[in-house]
Order: structure tokens, then sequence, then C-alpha cells
């Protein structure tokens, strides 16, 4: 009782001090260090925005990968993630038909490389990064997690990430990749490209979320419920399902949305805490 009161008090205080928070916003930075490469499509995919606290240091902050099947959508920044005391980095990549798998997956690497690199600049704590998107978005985050290969490229030991908090993602091989290769939507296909391929033990914390899964997309539930289970048996102990009934793939983002910054407020909580 005395910790729920106490972690009460913590959010009401850090509620009331994000009301004093300014704010500033820089946009379309480069992520991949070579920008002299006559790929023009990849010079102009590959930039992000950060969206950061201007008034104190050591902020945690949200990657957001967008959705759109891996072949529409651009960068943005959820409106419910403005102004809540932490930085929200919103990333471009390039898109299927234009390129093909891997491409979009080390553009999403490149991307979080550059931010554990460069994020002191702006005063954010490379020790407090969730990683989040919504669908094709939340695939990504987990592909480059789960998969040591990509962010290992850059130096960067993906079990730095604090959390994982994907949206509706999938854990089988992504349509759009079994489609670049002939493989239907109704064909499940774990292969190199699926995030169910790399479970282990020893990975970050997650929360997975999606919506009802009589109205998500496919069996989107069905493939977050066995990749929850296959990381249980394999050992980890840090891996949630959350399934928001009532709500379908599109719909379910908004709650989504909630319960990504219920997780950014525990990180800070217990930071706090700590001190």
């Amino acid at each position: 009782m005395k910790k729920i009161l106490l972690y009460f008090l913590f959010s009401l205080a850090l509620i009331q001090a994000d009301a004093q928070i300014a704010y500033t916003m820089a946009s379309d930075i480069p992520y991949y260090e070579n920008t002299n490469t006559a790929d023009s499509y990849r010079n102009e995919k590959c930039r992000l925005d950060i969206y950061y606290p201007s008034t104190f240091n050591n902020f945690p902050l949200v990657i957001w990968f967008h959705g759109g099947s891996l072949t529409g959508g651009k960068k943005d920044i959820p409106k419910a993630l403005l102004e809540k005391g932490f930085a929200v980095v919103s990333v471009d990549y390039r898109l299927s038909p234009k390129v093909t798998a891997p491409a979009y997956i080390e553009d999403a690497a490149a991307a979080v490389a550059w931010v554990f690199k460069n994020i002191k600049r702006y005063g954010g704590n490379p020790d407090q990064i969730i990683l989040s998107g919504h669908s094709a978005g939340a695939y990504l985050g987990l592909m480059i997690t789960l998969d040591k290969s990509y962010l290992g490229k850059y130096g960067i030991e993906p079990d730095r990430i604090a959390e994982l908090v994907p949206l509706s993602p999938q854990a089988i091989t992504h349509f759009t990749v079994r489609s670049e290769n002939g493989i239907s939507n109704l064909q499940p296909t774990i292969d190199k490209y699926a995030p169910l391929f790399f479970v282990r033990p020893d990975a970050p914390k997650m929360l997975l979320i999606t919506g009802d899964r009589e109205i998500e997309l496919l069996g989107r539930y069905e493939e977050n419920a066995y990749l929850q289970r296959m990381f249980k048996l394999s050992g980890h102990k840090q891996c949630r399902l959350l399934e928001l009934q009532g709500f379908n793939h599109g719909t379910m983002v908004e709650p989504g949305l909630a319960l990504l910054i219920e997780e950014v407020n525990k990180m800070k909580s217990m930071k706090k805490m700590d001190h």
C-alpha cells in the first residue's frame, strides 16, 4: 500500500511538473552518416524529428515508428505524446516497393543507433529509451531489438533499450515482406524477417498491445500471444500482452498511446525513487 501511495504521489508531481515545461522541435535530421550518396530516395526518406523538453536535461524518450504496411505513411508525432515531460523521436524510413527487405529494417536500426549516439546533445538520457510504433512501425522496433545484428552493425547493444511497447505488431514475417517474395497474406511464415525467429530470454522488457482479436487484422492478436508464450518458455520474465477489447487495428492506437505514456511515467517515477 505504501509503494502504491508513493507511486501515486510521484506521478502527481510529474504531471504538475510537465505543465511547466517548454519544448523544442528539431526537424529533418539525416540519420545516416553518409549523406553524399547518390541514392536520392535514401537522402529524402532517412530523416528524423526530435520533439524534446528544452528546460531540463536527462529526460526519457520514445522512438516512434509510423505504420503503413511498410508501403506508406510518413514520420509523425502523435498528438497524445506531446507535452508529456519526455522527448519523442519520429522516424521516416524507406518504403516498399521502392526498396525491399531488409532496407526498411536497416533504416530503423540506423535511426535508433543515431539516437543512442546523439541524444545527449539534446539533453536526453540514452538509458531511458522506449521503442514504440504502430503496426509496421511496431514490427520494425521488434525486429531491430530481437535480431541483434541490425544494431550490432553500429556497435550498439540492443538490450540497452529500456523497453519495447509495440502497438499491434506482426510477430511472424511481415505480410509486405512475404508479398515481396510471392507469399500470400494467409501463408504464415517465420524466417529471418520474423520477430518470433529471434525469441531470447535476455531481450529488453516488453509490453505487447493489440486490438480485439475478433476485429484485428488477420491473426494479429494470436501472433502476439504466441510471441509472449515463447518468451515465457525461453525464460524471459518481463513480456506482457494486453488485448484492447472492442478496438480494431486502427482504433486501438489511442488507448495504446495512453498505455505507452503510462510506461514512460513508470520509468520516470522509478528513476526518481532510485535517487
